[in-house]
This record gives structure tokens, sequence and C-alpha cells, in this order.
């Protein structure tokens, strides 16, 4: 049987930078982040912004390895790094005044990954 591996290339091109900042800033955080968007796409997370809300205080920073969805409400302003969003998320994100990222605007932001919540 032949095994099956991603096949998007802007994928395949953000699996590695974020293998290689984990080599290169020595933290696990973007190698973990890494192995998660390597699962096939019926294995990544979906997470709602009512669970964003739940597990995070003000001005926290949340890496989510997969799609963010807009279920749900928000109180409080916090970055979030995702595979994808919403539009319905994204709006209700930047109502609250957080932020939406890519993985590499986080990494800019942020290289060790210090602070950072994988949620998914």
């Amino acid at each position: 049987m032949k095994k099956v591996r991603t096949t998007n290339p802007e994928l395949i091109k953000l699996i590695r930078f974020l293998k290689k900042q984990s080599r290169e800033n020595k933290v696990n955080i973007w190698r973990d982040i890494a192995k998660d968007l390597a699962k096939p796409r019926r294995k990544r997370v979906a997470v709602n912004i009512s669970r964003l809300n739940m597990h995070t205080e003000k001005n926290d920073m949340v890496a989510v390895p997969g799609k963010v969805l807009g279920a749900g409400n928000i109180d409080h302003p916090i970055t979030v790094a995702a595979l994808a969003f919403s539009e319905r998320a994204k709006e209700k994100i930047l109502a609250a005044k957080g932020k939406c990222l890519s993985f590499s605007g986080l990494i800019k932001r942020n290289p060790k990954g210090s602070n950072v919540k994988i949620i998914g």
C-alpha cells in the first residue's frame, strides 16, 4: 500500500520552516506544532472561540495546529496563530482587540516560543 503524505506545497514549506526554527532556537514548541501539522487532515484539530476563551487569560499567545472556528464568544484580547481561521472567528478575535497571525508571524514576534500555549 502506498504511503500517503501531505502534498500541499505551502504546508510542506511551513512544516520545514517550523522544524528549522526549532533547531535554530533550541526549543521544542515549533517541532511539536510541525508534528501536529504533518498529521492527516482528518486528524487536525478544529478549535472553537469558546474553547480559546475558556483556556486563556488576557493577552495570552496561543498556537492552534489546525483551524479556528467561530462558535462561542471571547471577552478578552489574545494573540492567535493558526493554520486557518474561519471568517466569523477572525471577526470575533479582532472585535475583542485580539490579533490573528500566521505561524511565521508568531515566530518573528516570539522566536523562543515563551508563554505560547498550544491548544488543540
